[in-house]
């Protein structure tokens, strides 16, 4: 079995691949797991730059297969903010409820019709002296004017699904799970799986 390390500390995300890989034949490992405490600055432009240098980095300094990723929130009005910052979009403490706190507050005034805005997952895998590979996933959908449901992390509270009437934060993991853009990277990752990471047995 092939042991994977995901590079990241957001316990959020960590569930997430945890359930989203359980299909694929391998051992699973967080940074919080492997008692791995570096901090790899997000210094690129591009979700794909920030997401390889978290891969490569990490892969490199522990000799595992490392997969890591990049998303954020791409808002139309706000010309694609907060983009590859919206961890960090109301300041370094990367504080969800003050991130969804800002981008309400710059969308105040803007109607339903107009809150168009879309998910974006880029996905790295790092395998020690071979190339990096991505894929990515994406999913549309609208801001609401306010905060609706417990569930998720992030900015899912402010994120419907038009067809569903729901956001993010109402679905429950599962559901969440299907359509997520971080749920179809990982299918296309899934499909060049052993092209790209090698038989696991």
């Amino acid at each position: 079995m092939i042991k994977v390390l995901i590079a990241s500390n957001n316990p959020g995300k960590i569930k997430e691949f945890k359930a989203l890989l359980a299909e694929f034949d391998a051992e699973v490992f967080s940074l919080k797991d492997m008692d791995i405490h570096t901090d790899v600055p997000e210094t690129g432009t591009t979700f794909r730059e920030n997401a390889a240098l978290k891969a490569e980095a990490l892969s490199q300094e522990t000799g595992m297969i490392t997969l890591a990723d990049d998303s954020g929130l791409c808002v139309d009005a706000l010309n694609g903010e907060p983009g590859i910052f919206s961890a960090r979009y109301a300041g370094l403490d990367k504080n969800s409820e003050h991130n969804i706190d800002l981008l309400l507050k710059k969308l105040a005034g803007v109607p339903e019709s107009e809150r168009t805005a879309h998910f974006v997952c880029v996905l790295a895998i790092s395998k020690p002296g071979q190339p990096t590979h991505f894929a990515e996933g994406r999913c549309d959908g609208f801001i609401t004017m306010e905060r609706r449901g417990e569930d998720g992390f992030g900015y899912d509270p402010l994120f419907l699904i038009p067809e569903r009437q729901l956001t993010f934060a109402q679905m429950g993991d599962d559901e969440k799970n299907k359509i997520s853009h971080r749920a179809r990277a990982l299918k296309q990752l899934q499909e060049r799986w052993t092209s790209w990471v090698g038989d696991t047995e």
